[in-house]
């Protein structure tokens, strides 16, 4: 079959751009005035923190690629140049939109809820005025270093990501014509951004900025100095790790150094005050050497993350969604052991509906275990003071065999990672750190356990990373299985990781990088033919990402046979729908809710027997070809109509639910006259109502009843 002729750069949206798109739908959350409104600042928060990683991996390996002269087109037909271009123009206006959204609705709507954002330090009153002198005094005056740049001292360096205040500064009594000095002062990252100060009015909150309570005292740092003029600004520099693995002696050691390297990069981004005195501003533009399109005059606070702070202010609650609490998982509501549990049938988990407790639980219990004799794990990211890590340790403190592959180059992790791999040698684990060229992003965990018939293999597969705190908000399935198939495959996959010894065959699992995509193309195949004999033919997936052309070529084959292909892409979708002939049986969906949407679920209709798989693996180049992923069959029937259930409600949803328009706008449903939708709520009902529900059960169950009187045994 030629999947070819479907792969026309035409065909094709840019990954970049289709990002940006992603992060428009989430600022159009942060503009929902139906949601609550603290809810909508924590939504600003986050277009802020998801444009800064956009800007440090994605801007700057494009402008790495200029650098080097690549010229070779995207499957797009964008070259890097054309996409900067592009990305600049968007990101301008989506920075436009933030501001707008804070300044027109956000900051009056926080005024009239009784939160003051003070903006500039001169709409204080006398007493706030105090106040904030006094704080300074007492608590950031200690802190801060002033730096001046001078014949004797060249310009500072400027870290990474940090809010800081440039200076204009003039030595007292100097003759008019001298230039002003530059100076800067690093807005300390150890102290509270959001600094509360005295109300007005009796019962409301007053906040005001770090900055401006140090731009308020900033002739303190310069006594002998007029102060001409003052003004935040920050940075963005290229923190795209780049290192060469097989020339890399010591991996561990050439991250920590790569990771040093970060704070000092190129300069990609520019944010500044848009009153910034252009004499400042010419100064910052010639010694980080950056172009007009990189600079960003910012109307409002300059790093909107900052918000996340706002909108855990105490005393708001009526403002806010309140927060889910994860319900029990039904089949763990008992006295029963969990590995007792897993024997009796394969139990499914959906985060963050279901809690986390199993999977954490399930690596604790097999530490104490007596009859484990073994514990292996992938880890990708995990959380600062993680409970698993801690029992990994513990395990192999108490005498077992504990193997755990540490990813160290999960991105903005890898400090984290080096921290707790060392932990974990230390404890006795025996740690492989990841495959030469490859990124293990696969979430599966092997529990070996001496049992009466011999020994059995306890196994977890998941979406997500093994993570108590994300598990709370974002979205993942998962399954404990003790199936003996999936049970050989997990040895063959740590074997596989530790040894370099490839199976040669599998018998349940699909394994990235060398027989996933194959697989999946093989599966869209086969609903085509399916469609051309007249069989039912339908395909279902949900991800994070699609930008595979191999994938993508497939899913059109697929459409224009006449398989009806409906998606769930959370972010990047490079596909268009709508093309006549080729995509018009294409539906894409993407939902952003409360929770981040993360899980992968993939359906094959099969002619009327449908097949369900899960996994760690978007359908993306960089998951298909340049990771270890696991891709795994849900072969339970009860778990099957669980994930079909899921995907119908996913695919109702009318609240939360943005659909791809064929000339590349999503735009949400029309909800006139119709019963709103919102999944992810009717998840959270669902889990708890279950979970009440086997309690309940597991009550009853739990009645003693009397034993009938014995009888007289007969001599």
């Amino acid at each position: 079959m030629e999947l070819e002729k479907f792969e026309k750069s035409e065909y094709f949206v840019n990954r970049e751009l289709s990002w940006l798109k992603f992060d428009e739908r989430v600022l159009s959350e942060a503009r929902d005035k139906t949601l609550p409104l603290f809810d909508r600042l924590k939504f600003l928060s986050i277009t802020a923190s998801n444009l800064d990683e956009f800007f440090m991996v994605r801007v700057a390996s494009l402008k790495d690629q200029v650098h080097a002269g690549y010229h070779k087109t995207d499957i797009a037909g964008m070259t890097a140049k054309e996409q900067l271009k592009e990305i600049s123009l968007r990101t301008h206006e989506l920075v436009h939109v933030q501001y707008n959204t804070l300044n027109r609705s956000l900051i009056p709507a926080l005024e009239k809820a009784g939160l003051h954002l003070v903006g500039a330090h001169e709409n204080l009153t006398e007493e706030q005025k105090a106040y904030v002198d006094r704080y300074f005094e007492d608590n950031v005056y200690p802190v801060l270093t002033p730096m001046a740049m001078d014949s004797s001292r060249p310009f500072p360096l400027i870290r990474n990501k940090t809010l800081n205040i440039g200076a204009l500064i003039s030595k007292k009594g100097k003759k008019e014509k001298e230039e002003p000095m530059f100076a800067t002062v690093q807005v300390p990252s150890v102290l509270p951004r959001v600094v509360r100060i005295p109300s007005v009015k009796e019962g409301d909150t007053s906040v005001i900025l770090l900055e401006e309570i140090i731009e308020k005292n900033i002739d303190k740092l310069f006594l002998s100095y007029d102060v001409v003029c003052a003004h935040p600004y920050r940075i963005m520099r290229n923190a795209d790790l780049t290192i060469d693995e097989d020339e890399a002696e010591d991996l561990l050691v050439e991250i920590q150094k790569q990771l040093k390297k970060r704070q000092w990069g190129e300069v990609i981004r520019l944010e500044i005050e848009d009153k910034m005195d252009e004499r400042l501003l010419d100064i910052l533009k010639m010694e980080f050497d950056i172009k007009e399109a990189d600079i960003f005059k910012i109307n409002g606070p300059l790093d909107l993350t900052m918000l996340m702070k706002v909108y855990g202010a105490e005393g708001f609650d009526q403002y806010k969604t309140p927060r889910y609490q994860p319900a029990p998982v039904p089949a763990f509501q008992n006295d029963k052991d969990i590995f007792r549990v897993i024997r009796e049938g394969d139990v499914f988990l959906h985060h963050p509906y279901m809690s986390f407790d199993p999977v954490v639980n399930f690596v604790r219990q097999a530490a104490k275990d007596p009859d484990v004799l073994a514990i292996k794990q992938t880890l990708y990211r995990v959380s600062g003071n993680s409970p698993i890590i801690a029992a990994l340790a513990q395990a192999a403190e108490n005498g077992k065999q504990v193997s755990v592959l540490v990813e160290l180059k999960a991105r903005f992790d890898e400090e984290n990672n080096i921290v707790w791999a060392k932990k974990l040698e230390k404890a006795g684990c025996h740690v492989i750190y990841g495959l030469v060229g490859l990124k293990t992003h696969s979430k599966i965990t092997l529990v070996v356990r001496r049992e009466e018939t011999g020994i059995r293999r306890y196994v977890h597969l998941a979406t997500g990373n093994y993570n108590d705190s994300t598990a709370k908000l974002y979205t993942d399935c998962g399954i404990f299985t003790c199936d003996e198939r999936f049970g050989e495959d997990a040895t063959a996959v740590f074997n596989m990781l530790s040894g370099y010894s490839e199976p040669k065959r599998w018998n349940k699992l699909i394994v990235a990088p060398i027989w996933m995509k194959d697989r999946f193309v093989s599966l869209i195949e086969r609903e085509a033919e399916n469609a051309k004999k007249g069989l039912p033919a339908l395909i279902r997936a949900k991800m994070n990402s699609l930008c595979d052309p191999k994938i993508m070529a497939a899913l059109y084959y697929a459409s224009s046979c006449g398989v009806q292909v409906e998606l769930l892409v959370r972010g990047i979708c490079c596909l268009k729908v709508g093309l006549p002939g080729i995509s018009e049986n294409i539906h894409v969906r993407s939902i952003v809710g409360e929770f981040l949407e993360h899980s992968r679920i993939f359906y094959f209709e099969n002619s009327g027997n449908p097949e369900i798989y899960m996994g760690s693996a978007d359908w993306m180049p960089r998951n298909l070809d340049r990771r270890v992923e696991i891709v795994f069959p849900v072969e339970d029937e009860k778990i099957k109509k669980e994930l079909e259930h899921v995907l119908d409600l996913e695919f109702k949803d009318n609240v939360k639910a943005h659909i791809l328009q064929s000339d590349g706008t999503y735009v949400k449903p029309d909800k006139r006259g119709k019963v709103q939708l919102n999944s992810q709520m009717e998840f959270c009902m669902e889990a708890t109502e279950r979970a009440i529900q086997q309690k309940h059960e597991t009550k009853k169950s739990r009645v003693f009843v009397p034993a009938e009187p014995a009888e007289d045994i007969e001599d």
